[in-house]
């Protein structure tokens, strides 16, 4: 295992870790470089129409020294938003080394300190790396210095690179060598070891229609081969192998995959939930224990989605179940809504997870889709005892509540001196306050907020960027539960709740919410032949009401001449139909209306 080194490259959004990556498959010679294009290990074209990376990708790169010797790199691309922390976590348990990138003309960022938290805790050697050092907008002594500030180490040791051009990139795969520790075994040494005992980190996962769960992992211990009886110990899921081999960058079938290398595993499973992101493989016969720090994915943000025609309601749990074969951390179940139909409640990592999720399910599946407004987990005790809400739609009554607690957050925002008055003013609006500052100098600074999730997800990144002019970076870390002053709001459309409508606001603003939800579904809701009143109940008061007028139609205008008694018989016959289409009259809520209201 002396010529394998296992890293993985982390830094913030936008910093440059696809394009780092694609110098250093093409500086190994991994990739043909007629083949070779933008991005080369994002395979999906929301990846590259985003600029971002949101699954995960090994690649096995072959690297011949400057003396000549030959080593084996394995390579992990990890997502750099904060929705997927916990794939990132778990990638890092499976390398040795994470090259910090930072780009030189943004300086750190705040999700670069929650990456190299990550890669801390996994006790990684870390390589501080300089991208974009051609730009014309480089500061790379100020950045080099924050990059010094945080990692404690010399301004020789933070290498310059150009992702773009490719400078430096043969410097820095001279280092990795020198810099990142071979792989070694995990096993205890109270264990014994014999000739059929194995073990591997699942740290991602696919799914193919012909081939089923193919995992990727790192072998921790002993030798996966074809054919071998292998288990997964969270989910006690067993298979036999059938195919195992390397990614460099596409799937290359070997004999076999030993301790201290990352490959690929065809399990044949397509059963949903088998496979799981930092759960670990281990043969039958003779079994190892798990790999430590193994849990669940936990969802944050939870939102409803249904078909925008009943008719397809099927289609939409299918594609569903076969997302959840390559994402194991979507949950969904399913609802039934009055207005709506039947549809699945479904949970996600945060905001980005849901969108990615619904747009996939949009381009892949052929799919319209109505998504309801986002919502968290209340902690809600009642008489009855403590129960988790998931929607507004079983908020309980203001009657039954006893107490409700909410999830906060730890915020991390880092901007320039000039925004801070502009970020610091939104702070009463967020319910945020502030835990820790630091100056950054080089006119930066630092700011720890704490504030209940349920306001991140009123567009707080949109509004952040723009108090400061898109210079401010933003990151957050669950943090503990804590009591909320809540309730729920409903709206009423001629008299009838429309259980889509329902949210939950805080106490001290739902004068403002109820005025804005009903000023905004009447300027959106068509009119009908009969008044509509819109109404915003909240704690069983009248907050906000709209009337929207009823179609008028001149039942005379075919008359002509003849006594004026026929025209008043027509309009008498008018005003009561009209009385008593107001008395028993329905409002059709089109999925368009629903679509602009959940925006």
């Amino acid at each position: 295992m002396d010529n394998i080194r296992n890293f993985s490259i982390i830094a913030h959004i936008d910093h440059g870790k696809s394009t780092l990556a694609d110098r250093l498959i093409e500086v190994t010679g991994t990739i043909d470089k007629r083949k070779m294009q933008d991005q080369v290990l994002d395979s999906m074209d929301l990846e590259r129409e985003r600029g971002i990376t949101i699954k995960m990708t090994p690649v096995r790169l072959n690297y011949k020294s400057s003396v000549g010797k030959s080593y084996i790199y394995n390579l992990i691309d990890t997502p750099g938003h904060i929705d997927f922390s916990y794939e990132v976590s778990r990638s890092l348990r499976a390398v040795e080394g994470a090259i910090l990138l930072v780009d030189a003309t943004q300086g750190v960022q705040a999700q670069t300190m929650t990456v190299l938290d990550m890669a801390r805790e996994a006790g990684l050697k870390i390589i501080p790396v300089l991208n974009k050092i051609d730009s014309p907008l480089a500061n790379i002594e100020e950045t080099e210095d924050e990059v010094i500030r945080i990692l404690k180490c010399e301004r020789s040791e933070i290498l310059r690179v150009s992702g773009k051009t490719g400078e430096g990139v043969p410097e820095l795969l001279e280092q990795i060598i020198d810099l990142v520790p071979p792989p070694k075994s995990e096993l205890d040494t109270k264990i014994n070891l014999n000739s059929k005992s194995f073990r591997g980190l699942i740290f991602d996962f696919q799914y193919s229609s012909h081939q089923g769960v193919i995992i990727y992992t790192r072998v921790l211990d002993g030798e996966i081969k074809k054919g071998d009886d292998i288990k997964f110990i969270a989910s006690n899921h067993d298979f036999i192998v059938r195919e195992v081999g390397v990614l460099s960058p596409h799937k290359t079938e070997t004999d076999s995959i030993k301790a201290g290398e990352v490959g690929y595993v065809v399990t044949g499973i397509k059963e949903p939930g088998a496979a799981r992101v930092g759960d670990t493989i281990t043969g039958t016969t003779s079994p190892l224990p798990a790999y430590p720090g193994y849990a669940l994915p936990t969802p944050l943000v939870f939102a409803s989605v249904y078909p925008e025609y009943q008719e397809y309601f099927d289609d939409l749990r299918s594609a569903l179940n076969k997302l959840r074969l390559s994402d194991s951390s979507i949950t969904f179940e399913e609802e039934q809504s009055g207005a709506l139909g039947r549809g699945f409640r479904c949970g996600f990592l945060g905001m980005l997870h849901l969108e990615i999720i619904t747009e996939r399910l949009r381009r892949e599946f052929d799919l319209t889709l109505i998504v309801t407004t986002p919502s968290i987990t209340y902690e809600v005790t009642t008489r009855n005892g403590v129960e988790l809400v998931y929607t507004p739609i079983h908020f309980p009554d203001h009657g039954e509540v006893i107490s409700v607690r909410e999830p906060w957050i730890l915020t991390t925002i880092i901007t320039p001196h000039a925004y801070l008055s502009n970020i610091m003013e939104l702070n009463h609006d967020y319910e945020a306050s502030v835990v820790e500052m630091e100056d950054w100098g080089d006119n930066r600074i630092r700011v720890v907020l704490e504030m209940p999730l349920r306001e991140l997800m009123r567009n707080y990144f949109d509004v952040i960027k723009s108090a400061s002019s898109g210079y401010a970076s933003v990151a957050y870390e669950k943090g503990d539960m804590r009591p909320a002053h809540v309730t729920r709001m409903d709206i009423f459309v001629a008299e009838e709740r429309v259980a889509a409508f329902s949210r939950v606001v805080p106490m001290h603003r739902v004068d403002k919410d109820a005025d804005e939800a009903v000023e905004k579904l009447f300027t959106i809701l068509p009119r009908e032949w009969f008044r509509v009143k819109l109404q915003a109940y909240v704690q069983g008061r009248i907050l906000a009401s709209r009337s929207i007028t009823a179609l008028s139609k001149n039942v005379t205008g075919h008359l002509y001449g003849g006594d004026i008694t026929r025209k008043m018989k027509l309009r008498e016959k008018q005003k009561e139909g009209k009385k008593r289409m107001q008395e028993e009259g329905k409002v059709h809520i089109s999925h368009d209306t629903f679509l602009k209201m959940m925006k």
